[in-house]
């Protein structure tokens, strides 16, 4: 035992005495997770981030200005009024998300393609295919601001009345309509007019008719708390904790490798000691590495960035503890399946990135297709993540970590016996 005990407390001096080294794999994940936490940061104090839209318009009707005056107050666009060639070229360079395009005789037609879709105007949206994600809130906003323009000139513009008589006109010229239909469809169209009629003009004239979505929504983020905030950082030290904690993880294999090369496993094995305490001690220590680096990395998180243990202490410590054995059993594992240290580090940083990046480290898990989110649960570093994300801004309990704890020690017991099997203690 004390043969052992001397074996980790040696691994631990070697690794701590490389302070350029220790440096690195501290100051490395902090600033990485400083850059990414500040991309995705939703602090509500810095306001809603608004979507740069190009918008022209060809029509010049007054229902194309009312929808035109719509997206410019609303709060999700920057929109810039521009010609089509203009508008076109900032979507090429990525200086704006979309385009919107409104064609000449829109207000015109958009009275008859209610009653006759084959004339429906068609607005044409260039969007950035880069960001296609924002085309669904675009096309989202442009229904409502289109409906609503429609109906406040219909009801308070000057070209109302010939709106509602044009309206009118193919109503009654519609000879295909169900009867029914086109009997409720003139009354509506008639109050309207009568609508129109009785409304008094003047200094005496009431404030326009408004028609708006008939509903609101009221949106609650879903914390621990109601005084917990969601922590852009927490997500983003969890995925980089991991990422550069497991490049350790290489660096322990790498080198055991080298080790190996110069024979010192050979001496070692001249001891009185068997296999399993030599490779037991050095699991030890490279997870006793891990888990100060971590604790390291989220203590930098909590001073500088506001990170926080919402959910269970011990359910954050078992997770911690969890993964420094994994890392110390990937290296293990590096090492015994690996051939040369210069070989096995390229292959081994490859099948890390791999890991991180199925685990979630980069982007959250939840933006992967659906097939791609099954396949990651047999991925050790997103269980990892979503244990870490868990206990911090989730603020969820103790048994919120119990799955991932048990999948890491499944996979550090798979990797370290695996290691012990295939060790080759000459090269």
């Amino acid at each position: 035992m004390h043969a052992v005990l001397a074996l980790i407390r040696n691994d631990l001096r070697l690794y701590f005495s490389s302070r350029r080294a220790l440096l690195m794999n501290i100051l490395a994940p902090i600033l990485i997770a400083a850059f990414f936490g500040s991309l995705f940061d939703s602090d509500a104090g810095k306001g809603p981030m608004r979507i740069p839209v190009a918008v022209v318009d060809l029509d010049h009707s007054e229902v194309s200005t009312r929808v035109l005056a719509a997206m410019q107050s609303d709060s999700a666009f920057d929109i810039q009024e521009l010609d089509e060639a203009a508008a076109g070229a900032l979507v090429k360079h990525g200086k704006v998300r979309a385009s919107v395009v409104i064609p000449q005789g829109f207000g015109e037609r958009m009275i008859a393609a209610i009653f006759d879709p084959a004339r429906k105007p068609a607005i044409a949206v260039h969007y950035d295919p880069s960001q296609s994600m924002t085309l669904a809130v675009v096309n989202g906003l442009l229904v409502q601001h289109v409906l609503e323009g429609l109906a406040q000139s219909a009801l308070n513009g000057g070209a109302g009345a010939q709106l509602l008589s044009g309206a009118r006109a193919r109503l009654a010229d519609a000879g295909t309509m169900n009867e029914e239909r086109r009997r409720r469809l003139l009354a509506l169209v008639d109050d309207a007019q009568r609508a129109r009629a009785a409304a008094p003009t003047g200094a005496a004239a009431p404030a326009p008719v408004r028609l708006q979505l008939p509903f609101t929504t009221n949106d609650e983020a879903v914390t621990s708390g109601p005084d917990a905030h969601y922590n852009s950082y927490a997500h983003a030290f969890a995925g980089m904790g991991v990422q550069f904690i497991l490049f350790m993880g290489i660096d322990l294999g790498v080198g055991l490798l080298l080790a190996r090369r110069l024979g010192l496993w050979k001496r070692l094995r001249a001891a009185p000691l068997s296999r399993a305490a030599l490779i037991g001690a050095r699991m030890a220590s490279g997870a006793l590495i891990a888990l100060i680096l971590l604790l390291v990395i989220y203590a930098a998180a909590m001073a500088l960035f506001g990170v926080r243990i919402e959910g269970s202490v011990a359910g954050f410590a078992a997770v911690a503890v969890a993964f420094a054995l994994l890392t110390a059993s990937f290296g293990l594992l590096i090492a015994a399946l690996g051939r040369t240290p210069e070989a096995t580090r390229g292959l081994a940083v490859f099948a890390t990135l791999l890991l991180v990046m199925l685990g979630g480290a980069w982007v959250p898990s939840f933006l992967f297709p659906e097939w791609l989110q099954q396949v990651s649960r047999f991925v050790p570093s997103r269980w990892a993540v979503d244990g870490f994300d868990a206990m911090t801004w989730r603020g969820l309990g103790l048994d919120a970590a119990l799955a991932p704890v048990a999948v890491m020690l499944g996979f550090a017991a798979a990797f370290a016996l695996l290691a012990l099997w295939r060790f080759d203690w000459e090269e």
